[in-house]
């Protein structure tokens, strides 16, 4: 008798601890949501100014990209964003592999990209320009490139366009910037970008050597970025995006990188 008795204590003693496991397993998931939720990793290309760059006194990186997104992980309810910089082309391995949660670069959204990402509503319309040195009189729109030496940044929208024209000698450079000092040191005829950021390089100095030419291609909206299966976390940002639109909040961001009088 009092064998069966404790054999059938020792059997409820087991199932105590099989439930508690289970329950404390549970609750370990419970909190790695919730720590998850506190965090949102942003990864980003950080020479794209004024959208996302290094801030000149302590290298963090910012720009109208950064200010945006971490307006939007605070109508969501992170009490963190971290950013990471890389390379324009690795954020899309970055995102596969799940270092990265989003990414925020200035990205165009695209059919090509669509097909392998998801993408929250346009934050932002862009377009693409063209601009040559000032001593240059023989370009004058992109019909007049044919043939000639063509700096873009790899990866991106201008570079696709570069490649489009004929017997054009496309160079791909790590970011805009590099692009432009090729044009400075006489090393390409040209450089196809993103008009607002070209627009900054000049205003920022650019313009002391170099200037547009030709009508710059509107149309290129600008998308945030994460992988297939994250709709969740992406109707969220597309919430919050409104959200800060509704109230202003978004108009004053604007404002601060790119002027009212750029509305």
């Amino acid at each position: 008798m009092k064998s069966w008795v404790k054999k059938l204590a020792l059997t409820g003693i087991l199932a105590a601890v099989v439930v508690t496991s289970l329950s404390g397993c549970g609750n370990s998931g419970s909190k790695d949501a919730a720590q998850q939720k506190k965090e949102l990793i942003v990864g980003t290309e950080p020479s794209f100014a004024p959208f996302e760059f290094p801030d000149g006194k302590d290298g963090e990186i910012t720009g109208f990209d950064m200010d945006l997104i971490k307006a939007m992980a605070k109508k969501m309810g992170y009490e963190k964003v971290t950013i990471k910089g890389m390379g324009f082309d690795a954020l899309f391995p970055a995102m596969n592999a799940g270092q990265i949660d989003v990414a925020m670069a200035g990205m165009s959204i695209t059919e090509e990209r669509k097909k392998q990402f998801l993408f929250t509503d346009p934050y932002y319309e862009s377009g693409l320009m063209t601009i040559v040195r000032k001593d240059n009189t023989v370009i004058h729109s992109l019909a007049d490139l044919k043939g000639k030496r063509i700096g873009v940044q790899l990866g991106t929208t201008g570079a696709q366009e570069a490649e489009k024209i004929e017997g054009a000698k496309v160079t791909n450079f790590d970011t805009s910037d590099l692009a432009c000092l090729e044009l400075k040191n006489g090393n390409v005829d040209a450089v196809i970008s993103d008009l607002p950021v070209l627009e900054y390089f000049l205003k920022k100095g650019g313009a002391s050597y170099a200037k547009t030419v030709g009508t710059p291609k509107k149309g290129d909206f600008y998308g945030i970025a994460a992988p297939k299966g994250k709709k969740e976390l992406i109707d969220g940002l597309n919430k919050a995006l409104k959200e800060l639109k509704d109230s202003g909040e978004y108009q004053k961001i604007h404002d601060k990188w790119f002027g009212a009088e750029t509305k």
